[in-house]
């Protein structure tokens, strides 16, 4: 099911959040340290993902 664009405005504003947040780090460093897939984080940067799950946010903070 496609998103809505109000799901797509919030997706891309996560999405530069979690960018500005990871600064220098690689992608995949970010991604491997956090125990997620390179592409789930791939999805969510690029605002595919609206809403990420909470444990998968939790992840990458803990990840840091």
């Amino acid at each position: 099911m496609p998103l809505t664009p109000a799901e797509v405005e919030r997706g891309q504003r996560i999405g530069a959040l979690l960018r500005r947040a990871r600064g220098c780090r690689s992608m995949l460093d970010v991604a491997l340290a956090s125990h997620i897939s390179p592409e789930t984080l791939r999805k969510i940067e690029s605002g595919r993902v609206a809403t990420p799950a909470f444990p998968t946010i939790a992840a990458m903070a803990n990840g840091r």
